[in-house]
């Protein structure tokens, strides 16, 4: 007997039929679409796809952003963006599951070999293609039923509530999935979606704050290990280490005294003090370029060029204000007790020391600089004040030049007044050219060799009390300076020898010397002589 439309879908003459109401029509759409949705994994050469009695889950891309870029890398599509169905199986985890813990293998999905097929994963056929238009037509029935629009034939019963059931269950799993990131299969889905989400969240809380805590801690110790202000500002050794000077308020004064002249200064990478802690860790502890270059994470030639750029700055503000030469009155009034009998009228204490370099220095003609070994050295006039501190740096020249030409060559003999006594620890051969300026040389010991020489040795036996204490006044100002600033040791690289300015007689190496001097006489280092 033949069952027509009409008497297998009977109308309520109150309402339109189901097909011309919209609302029921968008909600039939959906349920079946929810119902008839596949999901297939991404990944390329993966036919893995969800069906009823898979034991394989598939996983819906992260809604953290950074996670998400994560998986889509390692999916490896060009050009390829994932939307809300995009899935990925668990096939490509190596525990078979996605994990939430950052700390996990399995946070980002990495097994990408061509991923085997479940035997009940095989390509649909022409048979299961018809198996599902009947089964569509069959949950539209069940639908239909569910929504009272009309009444299955009684013979079709027990088979509709079969369907009612498979689509109650269809519609849980695709909720379910929808709104976890964990898109497990299909069976027992909804029966432990709840009991795992508060698990996941107990544990998510534990794994935060864990992280949280590791993430403090390597930021103390990251924080430790840097070279910045926050790092050095309560740590006086890594300060001394580092810089030569006694503590961070010392620093801090030099960075206020330099910061107003670094205006011009363009470097992207380095804050205006990693520019005077790379220079001053240049002259204190004599890193090569490259060294440095890795400490701060910069190229060679920011090194190169903040050096060269940070030394003239400093030449040019810190030295005339840290090296200059004191009154008459100042001298007297602080002068220590050990030269106030014997030399009351000491103006300052001078001597020579030398610093090699590696190559020959372009100064002078050719022949001078193979004259002997004196060339392969620079020579500096030092003066220090009865107190302790450096009043005067000379520029460099050859080793073998004389002293007699450093020191009337180097602007010393213009400080002095008449009167003024000028003490050194050995025979300069300059007593006639301090008489031409009304001053007095005395010569407090008999020995040769410069400061540099003579603080290997001790003095001669003969030596005075005033001899002995003037010499070692000397070596230990002018071993201090070294001490503190260990590129003054040398060798001197070639690229610090030659004039660093057009308009300047300076060398860079001669602008490093004045600057060390002048760092030296910020420290709490006086060498008074008693």
């Amino acid at each position: 007997m033949l069952v027509t439309r009409q008497q297998f879908f009977p109308l309520r003459c109150d309402r339109p039929p189901f097909w011309e109401s919209n609302q029921t029509a968008a909600h039939t759409s959906t349920l079946l679409g929810g119902l008839t949705m596949v999901h297939t994994c991404v990944v390329a050469g993966c036919r893995n796809r969800r069906t009823p009695g898979t034991t394989l889950s598939f996983y819906r891309f992260p809604r953290d952003p950074e996670r998400k870029q994560r998986w889509i890398a390692a999916v490896n599509r060009a050009g390829w963006v994932p939307n809300d169905g995009s899935r990925l199986c668990s096939t490509h985890f190596i525990s078979g599951k996605q994990v939430k813990n950052p700390r996990s293998p399995d946070y980002v999905p990495s097994v990408f070999t061509t991923a085997p097929m479940c035997p009940e994963m095989k390509e649909p056929g022409a048979l299961e293609n018809l198996d599902k238009q009947e089964a569509r037509v069959e949950a539209a029935n069940a639908l239909l039923f569910l929504q009272g629009q009309g009444r299955p034939v009684v013979g079709e019963r027990a088979k509709e509530k079969e369907q009612e059931a498979i689509v109650e269950e269809s519609l849980s799993s695709s909720l379910s999935t929808d709104e976890d990131e964990d898109d497990e299969c299909l069976s027992g889905s909804k029966k432990g979606r709840f009991s795992h989400t508060s698990d996941s969240q107990v544990n998510f809380d534990d794994i935060l704050k864990a992280l949280k805590k590791e993430n403090q801690t390597l930021r103390e110790s990251v924080e430790k290990m840097s070279l910045s202000e926050s790092s050095l500002k309560n740590d006086a050794e890594k300060v001394r280490f580092y810089t030569g000077l006694p503590n961070y308020f010392v620093l801090e004064t030099v960075m206020w005294l330099l910061a107003p002249h670094m205006d011009g200064m363009k470097t992207i990478k380095l804050s205006k003090f990693q520019q005077l802690l790379l220079t001053l860790m240049r002259l204190r502890l004599d890193l090569r370029n490259q060294d440095l270059a890795y400490r701060f994470g910069v190229k060679v030639s920011t090194v190169t060029r903040t050096v060269h750029q940070m030394v003239s700055i400093m030449s040019s503000t810190l030295v005339p204000t840290a090296v200059f030469w004191p009154s008459r009155a100042e001298l007297r009034k602080n002068l220590p007790a050990a030269l106030r009998s014997s030399h009351p009228d000491c103006a300052v204490i001078i001597d020579c020391f030398t610093v090699p370099f590696e190559e020959p220095v372009s100064r002078g003609n050719h022949q001078q600089q193979r004259a002997g070994t004196g060339c392969n050295v620079l020579k500096y006039l030092i003066g220090v004040a009865p107190q302790g501190v450096v009043t005067f740096v000379s520029r460099g020249a050859l080793g073998n030049v004389s002293d007699k030409s450093l020191t009337e060559g180097c602007g010393l003999l213009c400080k002095l007044l008449p009167g003024d006594v000028v003490l050194a620890s050995r025979d300069l051969d300059i007593a006639d050219s301090v008489a031409a300026r009304g001053a007095r040389f005395k010569a407090a010991g008999s020995y040769q060799g410069d400061a540099q020489a003579s603080s290997e040795c001790s003095p001669p036996a003969n030596a005075s009390p005033d001899s002995t204490s003037v010499q070692r006044h000397v070596d230990k100002v002018i071993s201090m300076v070294k001490q503190r600033y260990a590129m003054l040791t040398g060798p001197i690289e070639s690229a610090f020898t030659s004039a660093s300015e057009r308009t300047s007689n300076l060398s860079t190496f001669d602008k490093i010397v004045q600057v060390a001097c002048a760092l030296n006489n910020l420290c709490i280092s006086a060498a008074p002589l008693e």
